[in-house]
């Protein structure tokens, strides 16, 4: 173990409270585990046993898809504790954090997804949100499934580039008429 500020497993209580207290969605493990690790002083097997001691006392929720989410018990005892967390930490965490949900925000911006179609063929479903509704929504046949994955995964990497090619050729098609 490293040397770091968080050295007990109540203040790394404390910590996975004040991280699950800020996270826009239930976390997977992967992700409550990669926003916990911030500090030298924090083991993986410290942190399991943790995670798993605020489960089973009710400050946080397992989902049934396996995510960890913040109960009320857990939010009020994360307003509470907060301040004993050393700032430099709270600091990265909230830089981690803020990082963690502008990821979560956008996966659930822009969506791309292949459905199979009776003739063979595949549809790709494509679509882009903002903050207050759709932006975009296309469908595409193609004729492989290889093809229809690669192409909702480009999209996702990148939806504007689409979204702007698709306009400027939109408006373009007057001035080739």
């Amino acid at each position: 173990m490293g040397v770091g500020f968080i050295r007990e497993n109540i203040e790394i209580k404390f910590l996975i409270l004040y991280i699950a207290a800020r996270i826009i969605e239930p976390l997977p493990l992967e992700g409550m585990q990669e926003l916990t690790m911030c500090d030298e002083g924090i083991d993986y097997f410290a942190f399991s046993e943790c995670l798993n001691d605020l489960v089973r006392t009710d400050h946080l929720r397992l989902t049934e898809q396996g995510t960890y989410g913040i109960t009320p018990k857990g939010l009020k005892n994360s307003r509470i504790c907060e301040s004993s967390l050393p700032y430099s930490i709270r600091v990265r965490t909230d830089k981690n954090v803020a990082e963690y949900n502008r990821k979560l925000l956008r996966r659930s911006q822009v969506r791309g997804s292949v459905v199979p179609r009776n003739d063979g063929t595949y549809t790709v479903e494509l679509s882009l949100d903002d903050d207050l509704s759709s932006v975009m929504r296309l469908q595409l046949m193609v004729a492989s499934e290889e093809m229809a994955k690669d192409l909702a995964e480009r999209f996702q990497k990148n939806p504007e580039q689409l979204y702007t090619s698709l306009i400027t050729t939109l408006f373009g098609m007057d001035e080739q008429n």
